[in-house]
């Protein structure tokens, strides 16, 4: 699992922390069962307080999308996130955004988009 924190970005760092492993889970990278880093690891890891990537975890147990086992580590949760699909929809929207944009950019508008995405999906379910 990789993750990086900007300091200069403005969002706090255990929300850039937390906000990463939702992603992960909810674009299927890390699944339920699949253990995240321990606290001082990651802490390590990205250079920051332990005491910062605590806070990550305690957000992300709140939200359910991970479990901690005392003595054992933290562990995605085995329901899987409720967030999960909220994610998942949540990428798609910011890809949609940006080619959206793009094809304003193109001077392409949405009625031939949407007939180059039919045809694109046709293409890639064969």
């Amino acid at each position: 699992m990789q993750l990086h924190v900007n300091t200069g970005d403005g969002v706090p760092i255990y929300l850039q922390i937390a906000n990463q492993i939702k992603h992960l889970v909810g674009a299927r990278r890390l699944v339920p069962g699949d253990e995240i880093p321990p606290i001082r690891v990651l802490a390590q890891q990205l250079v920051i307080n332990p005491n910062t990537v605590a806070r990550a975890y305690l957000e992300l147990e709140r939200a359910g999308v991970v479990i901690k086992r005392h003595g054992s580590g933290t562990y995605v949760s085995e329901q899987g996130s409720p967030l999960a699909r909220k994610e998942r929809l949540k990428i798609l929207s910011q890809r949609i955004d940006s080619l959206l944009t793009e094809a304003g950019h193109l001077e392409i508008n949405d009625e031939e988009l949407f007939k180059l995405i039919r045809e694109r999906s046709e293409t890639l379910r064969r």
